[in-house]
């Protein structure tokens, strides 16, 4: 897959136009906020409570629309869903993917700031 896919280069852009020189404070914040987020998901599903799964999911999921990383906005939507229907059996999948396409945005959230 192409960065592109990864990540919304126009929302970035938009953001680093409109935080100027609080971008990469607000990249880093995001970095630091998924990393505990996906704790927290690995928690809720082994400990098969599928409301925090649901509730951490959909907070990610909006942090990734605002930052710009489609995909990882579409996994965590998938994991509310779940959450939603109190339907976890995929939970660890669903998280394994959401750690997958993270650590891809991480490191092409990192290019971008350096560039």
């Amino acid at each position: 897959m192409s960065d592109q896919q990864h990540l919304d280069h126009e929302a970035l852009t938009e953001l680093r136009d409109v935080m100027e020189d609080e971008f990469n404070i607000l990249i880093n914040t995001f970095l630091q906020d998924a990393d505990e987020r996906l704790r927290q998901l690995s928690e809720a599903a082994r400990a098969e409570d599928a409301d925090s799964f649901r509730k951490v999911a959909h907070s990610f999921k909006g942090s990734c629309i605002n930052i710009g990383a489609p995909i990882l906005a579409e996994c965590c939507f998938a994991a509310e869903q779940a959450g939603r229907e109190d339907n976890l059996s995929q939970s660890g999948q669903q998280v394994a993917a959401i750690e997958e396409e993270l650590a891809t945005v991480s490191e092409q959230l990192r290019r971008y700031v350096r560039e």
